[in-house]
């Protein structure tokens, strides 16, 4: 059965309209606590954090109220990170952590991730079932907000204590500016770099429950880079709204993606002899320049869907160290359990420290491939095999480019679109096959 309230990333929608509405939030806790009693877990409490969004005080309390209601005790970190959450849930004897967040979505969404007491993501199973609760509890909840507001009693130092235990180098007086998105990140990241060791300058870490992500963080990094550049500092670094992803700022002003993190991080850990299987996780959207640069240095590189669940599902299948998305969601599976903006930024500046490089440097043989991604309406999906001109187009743009480049078409599992992406050294080749592609679909599905 589909699940209908949570995507691959919790539950996420409009604050105070369904499924963020309070009566539903409050069957999400009693369901949650209802589950954990199930697992013998009754006798531990679960652990709340959120980000800086307005409405997250008020979902915090209607999830502990539900919570509370079914007897689970609950202690609230007040804002912090995502992978913070996961990393306190893991490791202070929780039943469970939820946070309170929409990553790097406007201020009017917001969003609920479960994590359980491993400090991993709910299975599907586990999320389906607690939906199925969740329906058969709301005819009876009444629909207004009914919770007091949270005080926190739970420090969230551990957690930063923990970052700076997985640095063997500090940063040695870095020159650093931070982005922080106006987020979770605002007064986490610039302590935390800060005690590292590097000079800092903070920016947009003034969050008032309207700004988080606006034209700042790790989706608009225009501003920082003109920081970096204008102040001469070694990198820059932006974090998304619940800061478990990061773009990096190399001192030219370079954007240092996702995908080049990675390349810093594996070449790095097959170095110290940490790299298993000699291998990377990616998704099927990081640049084939990304696969080309790892492959010069003896690394292969296996692709999965987009999102960072079926990233860290293949990591563990695989048994691999690093991971992640071009999106700045990278995850060091011998330190945590998700993806961390911090920990990502920690761990390749002190890469630049132990080389004596520059993120410039370090990632001056990443040659990004020409990528275009086109949308196509459809009126209905049809197996891509069903559907013959849009097969053979496809055919004969993998023979022109016979290993240079990547065609992908998929079709969006929210929208009516087809997703038509082809990659590159050529910009002609990109440009004519992503449009004979997307034609081709038209003709057989507009």
């Amino acid at each position: 059965m589909a699940r209908k309230l949570f995507g691959t990333d919790g539950v996420r929608g409009v604050a105070g309209k369904p499924p963020l509405d309070p009566a539903t939030i409050t069957a999400l806790g009693m369901a949650l606590a209802e589950t954990l009693q199930h697992d013998g877990l009754g006798g531990r409490p679960v652990l709340i954090g959120m980000d800086t969004r307005e409405s997250g005080p008020w979902i915090a309390a209607q999830v502990s109220e539900g919570l509370q209601a079914r007897g689970i005790e609950t202690r609230f970190a007040g804002v912090v990170t995502t992978p913070g959450v996961a990393y306190l849930t893991r490791t202070g004897g929780f039943a469970a952590g939820v946070m309170i967040s929409a990553s790097h979505n406007p201020f009017e969404d917001n969003g609920i991730k479960v994590f359980a007491a491993t400090g991993y993501k709910l299975p599907d199973n586990e999320e389906l079932a607690i939906e199925e609760r969740i329906f058969e509890l709301l005819p009876a909840i009444p629909g207004q907000q009914t919770a007091h507001a949270l005080r926190q009693d739970f420090a969230v130092r551990p957690y930063l204590d923990f970052l700076l235990s997985t640095l063997s180098a500090r940063l040695g007086g870095m020159n650093l500016v931070l982005d922080c998105g106006n987020g979770a990140a605002s007064t986490l990241a610039p302590e935390l770099f800060r005690e590292a060791g590097a000079h800092v300058t903070a920016m947009n870490a003034a969050p008032d429950g309207r700004n988080i992500n606006l034209n700042s963080g790790a989706l608009h990094v225009e501003g920082l880079r003109r920081a970096v550049v204008e102040l001469g500092a070694d990198a820059g670094v932006a974090f998304d709204g619940d800061a478990d992803r990061a773009i990096l700022i190399a001192g030219s002003g370079r954007i240092v993606d996702g995908d080049a993190t990675m390349l810093v991080a594996a070449r790095r850990l097959k170095a110290d002899g940490h790299l298993k299987g000699d291998m990377v996780v990616a998704t099927v959207m990081s640049n084939l320049g990304l696969e080309k640069a790892l492959a010069r240095t003896g690394i292969a590189m296996d692709r999965t869907p987009v999102g960072d669940k079926y990233v860290l599902e293949e990591m563990l299948r695989r048994d691999a160290a690093i991971g992640g998305e071009q999106s700045g969601h990278v995850i060091f599976r011998e330190y945590a359990t998700t993806g961390d903006g911090m920990l990502t930024a920690l761990k390749t500046l002190e890469t630049c420290v132990r080389e004596q490089r520059t993120l410039d440097e370090l990632t001056a043989d990443f040659t990004v491939f020409p990528q275009k991604l086109v949308n196509v309406r459809v009126a209905e999906r049809k197996p891509l095999e069903q559907l013959p001109r849009v097969v053979e187009e496809i055919r004969l743009a993998e023979t022109e480019l016979d290993g240079s480049g990547r065609v992908l078409v998929r079709f969006s599992g929210t929208e009516p679109l087809a997703r038509v992406m082809v990659e590159a050294a050529d910009h002609e080749q990109v440009d004519r096959w992503t449009e004979r592609i997307a034609n081709a679909i038209r003709s057989e599905l507009g």
